[in-house]
């Protein structure tokens, strides 16, 4: 009898647990959707004021902005986009997604001097390189490092957010 009764109760909760909305609920869906992303459902927006205008943005992971923490982001950049001279005082690992991206390093622009990375290439930075990049064609990259991120231009006139 106690054997029919443990075997029914491990029953039930195999049953509840294989159930649409049973012992899960939607709790582990929500969940999901929050922590995992298809391509379609990537919540796209503008980019922060800190790069050119033209950008879009995807915070996938985290708060990029936070004090610390983990972050994982998308950016999206039409053709030809640049971004000048820069340093980060965080490591940045970025990987290219879709298009070729085209990374340099140094104080000066200097598309002569760039390496391409088609998608599927991965590269990191350490704090403080300068580095500068563009986009050869649509370019999706996704970056993911420690927060805060913060963009220090090597000529401040550079610098999106102070042209405003």
């Amino acid at each position: 009898m106690k054997r029919n009764f443990v075997l029914l109760v491990v029953l039930m909760a195999a049953a509840l647990w294989m159930m649409p909305g049973g012992v899960r609920g939607t709790s582990t869906v929500s969940a999901m959707e929050k922590n995992a992303f298809t391509p379609d459902s990537i919540p796209w927006g503008p980019a922060p004021p800190f790069v050119p205008a033209g950008a879009q943005l995807a915070v996938l992971e985290g708060n990029p902005m936070a004090s610390s923490g983990d972050y994982t982001v998308r950016l999206k950049m039409p053709v030809g986009y640049k971004i000048a001279p820069h340093w980060h005082p965080q490591r940045e690992n970025v990987t290219v997604i879709t298009g070729t991206f085209k990374v340099g390093m140094g104080d000066q622009f200097d598309e002569s001097k760039m390496m391409s990375f088609p998608a599927g290439s991965f590269a990191y930075l350490d704090p403080s390189m300068h580095h500068y990049a563009m986009a050869v064609d649509e370019v999706v990259v996704q970056i993911h490092g420690q927060s805060p991120v913060q963009f220090n231009y090597i000529n401040p006139d550079d610098d999106p957010s102070r042209k405003k």
